[in-house]
């Protein structure tokens, strides 16, 4: 006995991704705030680290300012390198700061995920028309105790899970300096040899955010270890590749085609400024713009979450219905 099943669309597990993550838009502002909160506590040592360049020098922060981008970082490494106890109070400041971040980032993955996981499973044929109400508010799962027990379930698996993802971005970084300091002696062009390695390592750490983020759906749709949940990734990636890539292809797209217009909206704000009057808007439309990007941001990457969830459970279903038959047919 031959079963088919039919295919799960790119089309159908985009839409449905959309309107779950939609539905749960408490999980979007939820990343947002998380995420700005990240970004900032990670300014604090940085910027502290340029007035402690700027006294170790005896100037002022204009001096340093003043200098080009590209001379700056070195100008801050050479400095501190020649003060190794400056050096090292700046890196545990920034490690504090990146360790307890990421803690942060973790505890709020885990609980947007879980909630995410439960409102597609408890959403039905959403993605169907026609679209109602009910089906809309079917799909609404969150609640701050559905959050937070979520939260608390997988919060040690996903902080192992992120622990070997510092340690990847930890490697890359360093192979990737690396590779800079080292690569000028052949080329003679150390311009050349820093955008290729920074090419390679931003495309080298997509891919990797992009398997973290299908071990975290395994972890979070199975309840399943980061051990078990290896050989499930894996399973995804081979059952249907095809979806799986076009997934992340279309996200992509879409990333990149927001950022576009976000540079467009930015350039378009800098020469309001120039008008009178006028410019005194810049500031607030700034803002504003700066929160509309990071919410469509984090729409885009939840609504990818969704799309590869519905995916995984799909496959899974398929492949439970199969042995299920399987088992018939040898009893």
């Amino acid at each position: 006995m031959d079963v088919s099943f039919p295919a799960l669309s790119l089309k159908d597990c985009l839409k449905r991704g959309a309107l779950v993550t939609a539905a749960n838009w408490h999980v979007v502002l939820v990343q947002f705030v998380a995420d700005a909160v990240f970004k900032t506590l990670l300014a604090v040592p940085i910027v502290g680290g340029v007035f402690l360049v700027v006294l170790l020098i005896g100037g002022t922060p204009g001096d340093l300012l003043t200098l080009s981008p590209s001379d700056i970082v070195p100008t801050m490494a050479s400095v501190l390198l020649a003060q190794p106890l400056a050096l090292l109070a700046f890196l545990i400041a920034v490690g504090l700061v990146v360790v307890g971040g990421s803690l942060l980032m973790f505890l709020v993955k885990a609980g947007t995920v879980g909630v995410l996981v439960a409102a597609e499973r408890g959403a039905g044929a959403i993605e169907h028309p026609p679209l109602r109400l009910p089906a809309f508010r079917r799909a609404t799962q969150f609640s701050l105790e559905r959050f937070t027990s979520s939260a608390v379930q997988f919060f040690p698996r996903y902080t192992i899970l992120g622990g070997w993802l510092m340690v990847i971005y930890l490697g890359s970084t360093v192979a990737s300096l690396v590779f800079v300091f080292a690569g000028p002696e052949a080329t003679g062009d150390w311009r050349l040899v820093a955008a290729a390695a920074s090419m390679a390592l931003v495309s080298w750490i997509t891919v990797v955010n992009f398997v973290y983020l299908l071990f975290q759906i395994v972890i979070a749709t199975d309840d399943c270890s980061v051990r078990q949940a290896i050989g499930r990734v894996v399973r995804l990636l081979r059952m249907d590749t095809r979806t799986v890539l076009l997934i992340f292809l279309a996200t992509l797209g879409l990333v990149l085609l927001t950022t576009a217009a976000s540079i467009l909206a930015t350039v378009a704000l800098t020469f309001i400024g120039f008008v009178p009057l006028v410019g005194l808007a810049v500031l607030p439309l700034q803002l504003i713009a700066w929160i509309m990007r990071g919410l469509v941001f984090q729409f885009i990457a939840l609504t990818a979450l969704v799309a590869y969830v519905r995916l995984y459970r799909g496959l899974a279903d398929a492949g439970a219905t199969t042995g299920t038959i399987e088992l018939r047919r040898i009893g």
